[in-house]
């Protein structure tokens, strides 16, 4: 805290002395500083102590707002420590006014800071009801975008949930195509894409090799069977087609002693007779193409 401005005196509030701040009148200032005798220009901290002014200088009744003593309005300070002051204190009788009462503020709360007005001004109490009006009243723009964000949430959603069950579908696949590998070859399962006695399959010799020794097991009607069921099989004009030697021969011979002759030649078995031979498959093969 500041100390009192005068020269050889250090009253300060700490001591409990009431300071008195410089008036701001040009003429009442200029009359505080001559009788100080000192030669300084006051500051708005610059201040003197209680102990400078006479006893008349303050009211009789009237205080201040911190409850101290208060100063008449045309008070000069003449007690220092140099006699006959050069401007002696205003002893005629001044005129107070009534001060006006300052209105007290109910119901004070010192947490929304006491300071502030809690009133609002005429002016902006409607205005401030437009605005939370208008705070409150959804946007429709805002209402509509919020409404697009969720239907592509839930269209992201069931995309997410396709995209899992083609997954799923895919393993499956992948496991069924693995297990027709182990009788199956690749022309063959390729086949069972194509529609039903499609003239596009391309067969492999190993498939007509195959395929001749399922006809000659179950017999001519067995074969035609397995294929009516979808047994991916090719047919007997395309056995014969894959053959060098197409010679149409009647005979009571079996399809064991057709192979053991070598002359490439085809009987068609109504119902198989023995066991196929190695010898058989590596002739067969000596006369496709």
């Amino acid at each position: 805290m500041g100390g009192c401005s005068a020269p050889n005196c250090s009253n300060s509030t700490t001591i409990g002395k009431q300071l008195f701040r410089f008036p701001k009148d040009p003429v009442r200032k200029k009359k505080w500083l001559v009788n100080c005798r000192r030669d300084f220009v006051p500051t708005p901290h610059s201040r003197l102590c209680q102990d400078h002014f006479e006893q008349s200088q303050f009211e009789e009744i009237a205080r201040s707002p911190a409850g101290g003593k208060k100063l008449k309005p045309n008070a000069i300070p003449t007690l220092f420590s140099v006699r006959d002051p050069p401007y002696p204190a205003v002893t005629a009788p001044h005129i107070l006014l009534p001060l006006k009462p300052e209105p007290v503020e109910r119901e004070l709360n010192f947490g929304d800071h006491g300071y502030a007005r809690r009133t609002p001004l005429p002016g902006l109490e409607e205005e401030d009801a437009d605005r939370e009006a208008e705070e409150q009243q959804p946007c429709t723009q805002c209402q509509l975008l919020k409404k697009q964000l969720e239907q592509e949430m839930q269209h992201t959603a069931r995309l997410q949930k396709e995209a899992e069950e083609m997954k799923k579908r895919l393993y499956r696949l992948d496991r069924i195509e693995k297990g027709l590998q182990n009788f199956l070859y690749e022309d063959q399962i390729r086949a069972l894409s194509l529609t039903k006695r499609s003239r596009r399959a391309v067969w492999s010799p190993e498939t007509v090799i195959k395929a001749r020794k399922i006809r000659c097991a179950v017999g001519t009607k067995g074969y035609e069977y397995l294929r009516e069921l979808g047994y991916p099989l090719p047919s007997y004009r395309t056995l014969c087609n894959r053959l060098e030697t197409k010679i149409m021969v009647t005979t009571d011979m079996s399809c064991e002693e057709l192979a053991e002759l070598g002359l490439g030649l085809m009987a068609t078995c109504d119902s198989p007779t023995g066991d196929v031979g190695d010898n058989e498959e590596e002739e067969l093969i000596r006369v496709l193409s």
